[in-house]
This record gives structure tokens, C-alpha cells and sequence, in this order.
């Protein structure tokens, strides 16, 4: 699981970041920001992936040879979106609704992908402990109290391997205890203030007009009024300080709680026995499809339909396969979310996801080989932690310890509209050897559920932009291979190699050069790419 980074505010002199209010239209959010991923650098200024000028100037009037179908691993997708409409896969061979495995590729009634975190009753997970606590859980029983010296040869390695995570673990339970008990005081304070001044004004919508209006010798209303005031002066957004306390209460609650483990009451299977399939449901729209619908729209909301944003492909279907909780995800299912998605037909593989430690890493490793093996780009998010994916590693990868490199697979960082100094997003993660390039991911808007649209950052969204272009490539040239498609992206970037900006990083300013934290050191250009595959 990745953050997503939605709405900077303030708090505690620390960056937060919450989710926005959907709004079911446009209006209320900056038009510059609509579409902008769209943009081309040297015609607007905007470092997006020159998809429109790829439309307008070489596209017009030429209909795509091929439907591509993108394989949105993720926590679900609101496939009823009026933006998507037309754009959701469907499995042809299987009869809806019949509770009979008709294409008996073991999954029943999977007309529009699989939910591999539900059961066959239709119960679902949501929340799930990071992998780092679940593997801890594990790790403790053997290894607590122990000293390196008791250990040697394998028993050595799984011996270090346990403090790493238990360092890992103790640093960010620690910060979000520490954050959670900061803000909970704060959160508190906010609802007892606003009890007091609905009780004494008899309004529960009061303004801050009204609170200026009151006058009393009561102390208790007094201290209320002066505290809200204090919050409009500040221009406090309350909703997203309640929204981060969430988010940490979250944190510290289910994803870093050692004794959650709800997956063994609702799925009951073997995490270690990955043959055991049979679980699972056909809800791929789950209790949480912000993120995958987000995505969704970036690669497919219908273009020029003047309702919502401009997806960037547009001869494309969306396979919804349902694997990430608000949590971490599980090895077991990445692996097998993959496989089904190869073996149902699709070319191309988002996975806006991540972990620092994977206990099955083989495991998946293994199931992405075999999708590059049958020709299926791989694109994955490369992180939101400001870090350096040479040293430090984000699960999946594409190559492990005695492995080849898996081929047809793409890391993609994020970046923001303007090729300044500020062009790598601060947040997103890098690596000269690791990460083959970016694409924008900052301030980006596409849709939300029912019908709405949000506004979002992250390297999750960078990586369908990217799935879109290479989606958008293949549907005209549908006779050239996976490897092909990245290849042309690879060496079609908007190069901006030796612009010196600065190193994401929330803290400190240091200046690299761009073409340091790439591969390719640019931005995924549409248009280049398309002409690319034209003349080679």
C-alpha cells in the first residue's frame, strides 16, 4: 500500500497530507489543473505526456486497430462511474450472475475481474496490519529476547532480518503514536468546543459570524469561542485535520496493531500455500475504490464527452482485480491477481502499490516473470517516501537475488507541472538504476466514486498515466511487443536530464541533476513515443 497524498495543510509544523471532499463536478477545483497530465511541455509550458498533441496532430481521423485491456490491481473501482461508462472489462465468457464457474477458470461469476479480499459470502476486507507487523507477529514468537550470538547460518539471517523489521516497525509506531496522542488532544478540544457553542447558540450549523455575536459570562463558552475563533483566524480546515487524525488513528489501530488480523475470520485461507486459490468474490468495487477508480479515470475516462476529466487512452478496458486493503497488501495475492490477469487476456498491469518488506518476494517475482513471459507490460508505481529505490527497496521489483531482470516492467516516479527546480514531486521516490522515469502526479485530477471527482498526488498516479500512454501506443501499433511499447516510451522521454532540481526530500534543498534519478532522466512523452514506433 501507497499513501496517497491529497491536500497539503499544516499542523504541528509538519506536512500532512488528507483526503479532499469529492465534488460531483469541476467547478469548485483549479482549471489548470484539469487535464494537466495531458499537456505538452514545449506547447503549454506543462511538463504533462503530450497525449493531447498526440491526438490533435497525428491522430485525427484515424480510428486505433486494437483494444487494450489494462489490468487495474488495486483496492477497487467504482465501475458504474458515469466517466468510465463503456470502458470497464467484461469477461465474455462468463454468464452473469449463475454462481457457475462457466470459462472454469476457477473464478465464479467474474464478469468484470476478481475481489481477491473477500470470501465467498460476500464479506470484505478493508483493513489490514501492515506487512511489517504481520511479519513481526510471526518473527517474535521465535526470535524475542534473543541475541544474535544464538543464531548462525540461516537461522542467522532470519535472526537480522527480524530486528530490521522490528526497528522498522518500533520507528513508525512510535512517530504515529506520537502523532495520534498530538492531534487527539487537539481533535477532542475541537468537538467539546463545538458541543458547547451548538448547545448555547441552539444551532449545530453555527458561523463564525455568529460566534463573534456572543456574549456571555459563561467560561465555558467563552474558552469555546475563543478557541473556534483562533481556528478561523488560522484558517484551520477542520475537516482535514479530522481526516489526518483518521488516518493515523488507522495507523495505529489496524495497521501497526499486532493483534489485528482480520483476515483470518473473513478469507481463512493459507498465505503460504499458493495453490490454494479458491477464495475470494466477484465484488471488485469493495468498501474503498477511491484509489483504484482514480487511477482508472487517468488511463479511460471517456475523452471529450465535456463531463468529467480526459482519460488518456481512449480504445481501452478496464479489468478490475481487487488485492490492496487500506494495509498492506499480501504477497499470496499479488501473485495470483497477476496470474489471472495474464491468463484473462490483459496486455498491460497497474499496480499502484507497495511495501518495504515482502515475505513471498519469490513468490511474486515469479508471477511477474510469467507475465513478461506472455507479453504484458508491467507498470508499477515507484513510491512515496522521498527515497533512493537503488538502496532502499519497494516491493515488487523486478529483480531479486538470483533472478534476470524482468524485461517488461516499468518503475515511474512523479512529477509536477512546471520543469523547475521543483519537477521531481518532493514526495515521490527515485533511482538512477531503478526508477526508468516520471510522469505527472501532482495535483492531478480524475474521478471519485458515484459519480464524483477528486483531486490527488502520488506515484499511484503517475503510474496509470503511464499505463494510459502505453495503452494508447499499442492500440495502433497492436503488432508490436510489450518490450517494444516500453522500449519506445524509454527512449522518447522529454529529456530533461540536465536540469538541476531538487531532491525530493520534505526537509532539505539539495540540487541533483534530473537525469540523476532516472534511468532515462525525463518525463513519458506521448507524442515522441508514438513516432518512435512509426519510424523503427
Amino acid at each position: 500500500m501507497y499513501k496517497t497524498l491529497i491536500i497539503v495543510i499544516l499542523f504541528s509544523a509538519n506536512l500532512v497530507f488528507a483526503q479532499d471532499d469529492a465534488k460531483s463536478n469541476l467547478d469548485s477545483f483549479n482549471k489548470r489543473n484539469i487535464n494537466w497530465y495531458n499537456k505538452d511541455l514545449k506547447s503549454d509550458k506543462i511538463a504533462g505526456a503530450s497525449v493531447d498533441k498526440l491526438y490533435t496532430e497525428l491522430l485525427q481521423g484515424k480510428p486505433a486497430k486494437k483494444t487494450i485491456i489494462v489490468a487495474m490491481i488495486d483496492g477497487g473501482v467504482d465501475i458504474k462511474h458515469e466517466d468510465l461508462k463503456g470502458r470497464i472489462w467484461i469477461n465474455a465468457n462468463e454468464i452473469p450472475n449463475n454462481g457457475i464457474d462457466d470459462d472454469k477458470n476457477g473464478y465464479i461469476d467474474d464478469i468484470y475481474g476478481w475481489n481477491f479480499i473477500g470470501n465467498s459470502k460476500g464479506k470484505n476486507l478493508n483493513k489490514a496490519p501492515l506487512e511489517k507487523t504481520r511479519m513481526l507477529r510471526t518473527l517474535e514468537k521465535k526470535f524475542e529476547n534473543k541475541k544474535e550470538t544464538d543464531f548462525s547460518g540461516d537461522e542467522l539471517e532470519e535472526y537480522k532480518l527480524y530486528k530490521k523489521i522490528e526497528n522498522s516497525y518500533n520507528k513508525e509506531f512510535n512517530e504515529s503514536n506520537t502523532m495520534y496522542n498530538n492531534i487527539k488532544g487537539f481533535v477532542n478540544n475541537i468537538n467539546a468546543s463545538k458541543a458547547i457553542l451548538s448547545d448555547y447558540l441552539k444551532n449545530d450549523n453555527f458561523t463564525e459570524s455568529d460566534i463573534k455575536k456572543i456574549s456571555t459570562t459563561d467560561e465555558n463558552v467563552n474558552s469555546a469561542k475563543d478557541f473556534m475563533l483562533y481556528l478561523y483566524k488560522h484558517n484551520t480546515n477542520i475537516k482535514e485535520i479530522k481526516s489526518y487524525f483518521n488516518y493515523v488513528s488507522d495507523e495505529v489501530n489496524y495497521q501497526l496493531n499486532k493483534d489485528f488480523y482480520p483476515r483470518k475470520e473473513i478469507i481463512g485461507d493459507n498465505l503460504n500455500d499458493f495453490s490454494d486459490t479458491n477464495y475470494g468474490n466477484n465484488d471488485v468495487t469493495g468498501p474503498t475504490p477511491e484509489h483504484g477508480s482514480f487511477g482508472a479515470g487517468i488511463i479511460a475516462s471517456i475523452r471529450n464527452n465535456n463531463l468529467g476529466v480526459d482519460g488518456v487512452a481512449d480504445s481501452v478496458k478496464i479489468m478490475t482485480i481487487r488485492v490492496v486493503p487500506d494495509g498492506d497488501e499480501y504477497d499470496k495475492d499479488v501473485a495470483l491477481s497477476i496470474k489471472y490477469a495474464v491468463d484473462n487476456g490483459a496486455n498491460i498491469i497497474n499496480m499502484s502499490f507497495g511495501k518495504d518488506f515482502s515475505p513471498h518476494a519469490y513468490k511474486v517475482w515469479n508471477a511477474l516473470k510469467y507475465a513478461s513471459d506472455h507479453n504484458v507490460l508491467l507498470i508499477h508505481a515507484a513510491g512515496n517516501e522521498s527515497e533512493n529505490n537503488d538502496t532502499i527497496v519497494h516491493y515488487p521489483i523486478k529483480k531479486l537475488a538470483k533472478t534476470t531482470t524482468i524485461e517488461n516492467f516499468i518503475a515511474v516516479g512523479a512529477n509536477q507541472m512546471k520543469a523547475k527546480k521543483h519537477l521531481p514531486a518532493i514526495f515521490s521516490n527515485y533511482g538512477k538504476t531503478t526508477v526508468d522515469f516520471f510522469a505527472p502526479g501532482v495535483d492531478v485530477i480524475s474521478i471519485a466514486p458515484k459519480n464524483k471527482y477528486s483531486v490527488a498526488s502520488g506515484t499511484s498516479f503517475s503510474a496509470p498515466v503511464v499505463s494510459g500512454v502505453a495503452a494508447l501506443l499499442w492500440s495502433y501499433f497492436p503488432e508490436k511487443s510489450a518490450t517494444q511499447i516500453k522500449e519506445a516510451m524509454m527512449k522518447s522521454v522529454s529529456d530533461l536530464g540536465d536540469k538541476q532540481v531538487y531532491l525530493p526530500n520534505e526537509d532539505v534543498k539539495t540540487k541533483v541533476l534530473f537525469g540523476d534519478l532516472s534511468i532515462t532522466g525525463g518525463v513519458v512523452n506521448a507524442y515522441k513515443a508514438f513516432l518512435y514506433l512509426q519510424n523503427n
